[in-house]
């Protein structure tokens, strides 16, 4: 399991592009991690990095976003924190965006984990007791 740790949030848009280049054609990602440990804010500065060009917020209680680059590609973002039951995800056609091709950033994704595709990408968030993260992933 490779890590990158993120010192502060000034260093935020850094460890995200870094993060980005070690993914090289990786697309689906599930984050783990406790509520408050930063989840949606690296997600918000991946998709700055990514180039969205529209204002980034958590989903937490539509299910998913799509956002939009400046060159026109879609990026889904994906918050599974009120889930009740697996099937729900089934009413959007959650695999239409899993297999799409672009990227997928989920959150609490451990509420949906049968339906995770085979490629994605594990995200584990820490908090560090100096209030760093460290950002382990496979």
């Amino acid at each position: 399991m490779d890590s990158l740790v993120l010192k502060s949030l000034s260093d935020l848009n850094i460890v995200a592009g870094k993060f980005l280049r070690l993914m090289r054609n990786k697309k689906v990602f599930a984050f783990f991690g406790p509520m408050g440990v930063g989840k949606t804010t690296f997600i918000k500065a991946l998709c700055n990095e990514l180039g969205v060009v529209e204002i980034v917020t958590t989903p937490t209680f539509v299910f998913f976003n799509e956002y939009q680059t400046g060159s026109g590609k879609a990026i889904y973002h994906f918050d599974f924190y009120r889930i009740k039951k697996t099937e729900e995800v089934f009413d959007f056609g959650y695999e239409d965006y899993f297999y799409s091709g672009n990227f997928c950033f989920i959150e609490w994704p451990d509420k949906i984990a049968e339906l995770l595709p085979e490629n994605v990408v594990f995200v584990q968030m820490i908090e560090n007791a100096d209030g760093s993260r460290t950002i382990k992933f496979r």
